[in-house]
């Protein structure tokens, strides 16, 4: 409990208030939502077959059938009306490859949801670091939005085949009894396959929800402000002037030049470096003595 705890507050749950942490809740909760529906599923089928001799009738033909739908695999024991004997069907069809890439994409993005979460609340630091991880985050999003188009559209066409291979009117067409007019077969009842069609509503709101994370990510990953030119990369960058590196800068006399204009001559009158303000005339050296100068 110590280290949950230590975990826990070291968080930054904040970040699941903002639309990039709470869509990544939604698609880890729709992603249960899709591949339970589709995974557990079982459905079954009742059909009636009454012969002229009424002792040879089967009333309830059931016939049960789950996920991953292989049918061709399901089978059920019809009466022949000929001396009480049975014949075995399969049903037609083989739809495990549809069904079983929705439901591994929906347990993928469970997972890659799951991860995201956890980065978004204990190493955020380190995923907004050089935007690396949010690029990482932003192409595996716009896969798993790409997945989620393609895998919803083949369970929504296999979910169509299905259900027409489970039509019991369909199927009674298999039974050889019920092509002789004296046999009467109809169904006794229908397959629910409600539970399947929420799996493809749940199928197509996933990818409605990747997708539209897309942006929130792109918007971390630095990319929008390197196409507008706000981004500079450091190899791009301009070198500084050598007088800056210098120290300082390089100012020339403006009135300096050889096309002419004034260029005062700082020996002769002016500020001296050496010994100050000058006057114009050079001092004499005064005598030493009132004897030299007679």
């Amino acid at each position: 409990m110590d280290v949950v705890n230590q975990l826990v507050a070291q968080g930054q749950f904040t970040v699941l208030k903002q639309p990039l942490g709470f869509i990544k809740i939604l698609q880890w909760i729709f992603a249960i939502f899709a591949f339970s529906t589709c995974g557990s599923y079982s459905g079954m089928f009742k059909m009636s077959v009454e012969c002229k001799n009424r002792t040879e009738s089967d009333l309830g033909i059931e016939v049960e059938f789950e996920y991953p739908f292989r049918l061709h695999q399901v089978y059920f024991d019809s009466p022949t009306c000929k001396g009480g004997h049975k014949e075995r069907l399969f049903l037609v069809g083989d739809y495990s490859s549809s069904a079983e890439f929705f439901v591994t994409i929906a347990v993928f993005s469970f997972l890659y949801s799951m991860a995201a979460l956890s980065a978004y609340c204990f190493v955020l630091e380190k995923y907004r670091e050089n935007c690396k991880g949010a690029q990482i985050d932003f192409v595996v999003s716009a896969v798993f939005a790409f997945m989620w188009l393609v895998c919803s559209c083949a369970w929504a066409k296999g979910l169509s085949d299905v259900k027409t291979a489970t039509d019991p009117e369909r199927v009674i067409t298999l039974i050889s009894a019920c092509d002789e007019e004296e046999t009467r077969c109809h169904e006794v009842h229908d397959p629910k396959v409600s539970g399947l069609n929420t799996s493809v509503a749940f199928g197509f709101i996933n990818l409605i929800l990747w997708i539209g994370n897309l942006w929130f990510v792109f918007k971390e990953t630095g990319w929008m402000a390197a196409l507008s030119g706000t981004y500079v990369p450091s190899q791009e960058k301009q070198p500084a002037p050598d007088a800056f590196a210098q120290g300082g800068y390089a100012q020339q006399d403006p009135y300096a030049g050889s096309q002419g204009g004034y260029q005062p001559e700082y020996g002769q009158q002016g500020y001296n470096e050496e010994g100050g303000y000058s006057q114009g005339y050079e001092q004499q050296p005064q005598p030493t003595s009132f004897a030299n100068q007679m």
